[in-house]
């Protein structure tokens, strides 16, 4: 399992995400044909839906650790490793928009940002793409890299699929616009749920690798509140005290402003902070690969041994 984390780790630092035929595209078509059978604007159909779902990939993930013994279980492990974690497609995305700024491509940027951010983006300045892209990596980082590694280090190859489904359904339906306000409501809380010690565990190692540690942790206590994520207020928080910038403001969402409170007090976000960011958040996510590594083998040397 440890080795096996290890290698998909890698693989996904080292490969792009196909462009067809990717496990996570293939459960959201799989998921889109549900939802034409399960979809009422209600809480109840959505539960039904998530439930599905996640009954479906409980199922697939038991059989496959049934079927895959010594080598072939390290195969698997990092095959769904792989599969499940984003780190490197989101760095793509971040340093094509960084790319586009530096270039004075302001179009070009104001399209690639709607590939990492849900916000309205054809007013956004150079400084408010920057601060989009900053955001989407800090709350993203912990999301598509930590959390995963996080699940899979308590409970191995269905813990990093189940993550995945719960995430991906998230993504999909849990907007708060007149469809799915209701239908996923849940998928949206259970999201929430999940993400709850993995965005904590972001900020420890935020908290652990910066250079002024208690300055971190007071801003993160001061300002993640603002947020009206109890997640991504936190990660946010501590990726803009972590860079000295500021993040949070007003974000537009569907022709709708949201208030997101101020995040740091350090100085306004430009594109030159995006590739630190980047940088944060590569350490972050070996930071938090090794811990996944040595939680998952004493979990296993426990079982083997007690």
């Amino acid at each position: 399992m440890c080795a096996g984390m290890t290698v998909g780790f890698a693989a996904d630092r080292v490969f792009d995400d196909p462009r067809r035929g990717h496990p996570v595209a293939a459960f959201g078509r799989l998921a889109r044909l549900l939802e034409k059978k399960t979809y009422l604007r209600s809480r109840y159909a959505g539960a039904v839906h998530v439930a599905l779902l996640l009954v479906g990939t409980a199922t697939t993930a038991a059989a496959a650790q049934q079927i895959a013994r010594g080598s072939r279980a390290a195969v698997l492990t990092a095959g769904v490793t792989w599969a499940v974690l984003g780190g490197q497609s989101l760095e793509r995305e971040a340093l094509a928009v960084h790319r586009h700024l530096c270039a004075d491509n302001l179009a070009a940027a104001r399209r690639q940002i709607r590939n990492l951010v849900g916000r309205d983006s054809q007013y956004l300045s150079t400084d408010e793409i920057a601060r989009a892209c900053v955001e989407s990596v800090a709350e993203n980082t912990s999301d598509a890299v930590v959390a995963p590694l996080v699940w899979g280090a308590v409970a191995g190859v269905p813990g990093l699929m189940l993550y995945r489904v719960v995430n991906t359904l998230d993504a999909m339906i849990g907007y708060r616009n007149d469809r799915y306000k209701e239908f996923g409501w849940g998928a949206a809380r259970l999201d929430d749920v999940l993400n709850w010690l993995p965005a904590r565990f972001t900020v420890a190692l935020l908290v652990a690798f910066n250079s002024q540690p208690a300055y971190v942790w007071r801003v993160v206590r001061r300002d993640a509140g603002s947020h009206l994520s109890p997640n991504a207020g936190l990660v946010e928080a501590g990726f803009a005290a972590a860079l000295s910038i500021r993040l949070g403001g007003v974000n537009i969402y569907n022709g709708l402003a949201e208030d997101r409170g101020q995040l740091g007090d350090g100085t306004a976000v430009t594109v030159c902070d995006i590739p630190r960011a980047v940088r944060v958040a590569r350490q972050v996510s070996v930071a938090a690969l090794v811990t996944a590594v040595v939680v998952r083998a004493t979990i296993r040397g426990r079982h083997r041994y007690g």
